[in-house]
């Protein structure tokens, strides 16, 4: 099974991607992990995406397809794939169909994370990120075990800077509803079955939604 997640900051695909990734079996890739996996790993691509990075410049789209293309024809994405905060653009979706195409793979389904403005406020300014191995939480949904602490490799954890302004907050969205909201209607043409699922509520209801919608038992 192929899936994309799909939806804006703060809706919640990293949390319930993880979780859907445990439950089903298949691996998730998001666009971070990605990111920072190759520029550990020192590869071509990833030293040329750490070019961009170090300088704060958006990642090009040609740079982060080669990437995506070496993660989907690795082994351990042979038997399906969740993708999390991939494709932002068009030019990316057109790659990553490109790409699939050529394995004679596709995407089964599109997951729409559908949340309120108010809500993903609220949600972004809760976050928090461990800087040693990337793990995310937030203080008012998925809290760590211990205040402060990352669960996973007991680092301390952060706030992002860009979650502490709220001008900062308010114009990601408005970037994601004018570059990569307008996926919805392109994606509505393709042969993916496009599914929306209300994203408010628990992590176990969202969840629970989630399962529904891809049918994995």
């Amino acid at each position: 099974m192929n899936l994309l997640l799909f939806g804006a900051p703060g809706a919640g695909k990293g949390t319930q991607g993880k979780r859907l990734s445990e439950h089903c079996r298949i691996p998730k890739f998001a666009t971070g992990d990605i990111l920072r996996d190759a520029v550990r790993d020192d590869s071509p691509l990833g030293r040329e995406a750490k070019c961009y990075m170090d300088r704060g410049d958006l990642v090009p789209d040609e740079v982060m397809l080669g990437l995506i293309r070496e993660v989907l024809a690795s082994p351990g994405a042979q038997a399906g794939f969740i993708l999390d905060g991939f494709p932002r653009t068009l030019v990316q979706a057109e790659g990553l169909k490109a790409a699939l195409a050529q394995e004679g793979r596709e995407l089964d389904f599109v997951i729409y994370f559908d949340v309120s403005g108010e809500e993903l406020l609220r949600r972004m300014r809760g976050r928090r990120v461990c800087p040693q191995c990337g793990a995310v939480y937030n203080v008012s949904a998925e809290a760590p075990q211990t205040e402060g602490v990352c669960d996973r490799c007991g680092g301390r954890l952060e706030q992002r800077e860009d979650d502490m302004d709220e001008a900062t907050l308010v114009n990601r969205l408005r970037v994601y509803r004018e570059n990569t909201e307008p996926l919805l209607e392109w994606y509505g043409t393709q042969r993916a079955q496009m599914r929306s699922i209300d994203a408010t509520g628990s992590v176990d209801e969202v969840f629970e939604k989630l399962v529904g919608a891809v049918g994995c038992s």
